[in-house]
């Protein structure tokens, strides 16, 4: 949690510097008020943890009261959380609040979506490292929230070999190679997984013993071929083109994963407002 301590931090930093002047100005003096993010459209909350971190680090005087926690189903005009404190507080938390639980409330949204329209399959949807700069830890959090599942977290926890690093080695079974011996030196048990382009790619990968292919932009013919080919030697990821429209098709070839770059590359920020609600001066 140290990372997304970390992450939150500069949000908070990026939005605040040497303070809020403009409720600096309008707050004279102390009150006391409630504050109340109200879902505008529907959705799957995530990000509350996040939003509860983000109060503590401004005021930890104030106060959560959670209606509905991460993975909870909300409809339109549901309060979400309600945070009770001191204004200014409230007010200068609200931004970076609400950017952390619209973002991953989107995220979790989509990833929901895709998770469902897959229901009853072996399948699994899988992210990508295709995330906000700085933001890698919750949008991945959000994701999980939703129902699918983090593919690696970066280029350090799993060994992804691409057309790139197989033109560079000059073949796939040289690549493997050079990745295994890697392996060995360094002691480490990370998965390896190849990137192919086409079926006959996709048999060299399997004779080289790798733990899973990636099949970039196969046609549903095709992933069904690979499928066989394979006969659960290893396991295969579809990417590439891949919309709710047809991530059931895909998913009913018997590929293991779908990995869906738009989980958090394309998905639309849930739509909340946080209401300030000020208590009378005594």
């Amino acid at each position: 949690m140290k990372q997304i301590d970390r992450i939150i931090e500069s949000a908070l930093e990026e939005d605040i510097k040497s303070g809020d002047i403009t409720t600096e100005a309008i707050f004279k003096q102390k009150r006391e008020a409630t504050g109340r993010f109200k879902a505008l459209s529907p959705g799957v909350v995530s990000g509350v943890s996040v939003v509860r971190q983000v109060f503590e680090l401004v005021d930890e005087t104030i106060k959560l009261n959670v209606l509905h926690d991460d993975g909870s189903v909300i409809k339109e005009g549901e309060i979400i959380l309600e945070a009770e404190g001191d204004a200014a507080s409230l007010l200068m938390a609200q931004r970076t609040a609400l950017n952390f639980l619209q973002r991953m409330s989107g995220i979790a949204t989509l990833s929901a979506a895709f998770t469902e329209k897959i229901e009853g399959t072996q399948c699994k949807i899988l992210d990508t490292r295709k995330t906000a700069p700085g933001l890698r830890l919750t949008d991945k959090m959000a994701v999980k929230t939703g129902g699918s599942f983090n593919h690696r977290i970066g280029l350090y926890d799993m060994y992804l070999i691409t057309s790139n690093h197989i033109a560079a080695a000059g073949s796939i079974s040289e690549a493997v190679a050079l990745v295994k011996a890697h392996q060995l030196e360094n002691e480490t048990s990370f998965r390896i997984e190849v990137v192919v382009n086409n079926l006959e790619e996709l048999k060299e990968a399997l004779e080289s013993g790798v733990d899973l292919v990636m099949l970039e932009s196969f046609s549903i013919e095709d992933i069904k071929k690979a499928v066989e080919i394979s006969d659960n030697s290893c396991r295969l990821e579809a990417s590439g083109g891949v919309t709710l429209e047809n991530v059931r098709e895909i998913a009913e070839t018997g590929v293991d994963y779908i990995s869906v770059g738009a989980l958090t590359q394309s998905a639309k920020a849930m739509d909340i407002s946080l209401d300030l609600i000020l208590k009378p001066l005594e």
